[in-house]
């Protein structure tokens, strides 16, 4: 994914895949500190705890990026809530440098248009690739506004704002750093 600042031909897909990935990982460091009671403590909210939704969010972008790639879908760790933030933003880092590459490729092919079957068994569901990545980061979105909700109800402060104008400034205020 490229930054404001390393190229001024950035597109709208750089922009929504750079600042899906930088405010997901922002708000998932935020869980660092928290005990395991905390990850899991029911709130009434998403998924139900933070551990779960992030779980979901990053199962999410793993399992879109295979069907968008056209590969088989990986297999998924049995228990998401046994899986811990350094394992989660492992995941994430990986998940969301998988999804740029792909997205790009199929940007750059001239494939953002054309369709899929989003598994062989289904009813036969099409969806156009760009309607699957816009579909994976505005999915990402919607939980991580539950996620701050809960850390809010956890008491945690200073959280990320998260919107796309901050990210692009932290990247500005940071570039060639």
């Amino acid at each position: 994914v490229r930054h404001p600042g390393e190229n001024p031909r950035m597109d709208i897909l750089d922009r929504l895949l750079g600042h899906d990935a930088w405010t997901t990982e922002a708000v998932l460091r935020c869980c660092a500190a928290l005990s395991d009671e905390a990850l899991d403590r029911p709130l009434g909210v998403g998924l139900g705890t933070v551990r779960a939704t992030f779980s979901h969010i990053v199962k999410n972008m793993e399992y879109w990026t295979d069907l968008i790639a056209e590969r088989p879908v990986r297999p998924h760790p049995p228990s998401p809530g046994t899986q811990s933030v350094p394992l989660l933003l492992s995941r994430l880092t990986a998940a969301s440098h998988d999804l740029a590459a792909t997205s790009r490729a199929l940007l750059r092919a001239g494939r953002l248009d054309d369709t899929f079957t989003d598994s062989p068994d289904s009813d036969g569901a099409r969806f156009s690739f760009g309607g699957a990545i816009v579909h994976v980061i505005t999915h990402s979105m919607h939980h991580r506004a539950q996620i701050l909700l809960m850390l809010r109800r956890l008491g945690i402060a200073d959280l990320p704002e998260g919107d796309v104008l901050s990210w692009e400034d932290h990247l500005q205020r940071h570039a060639g750093a």
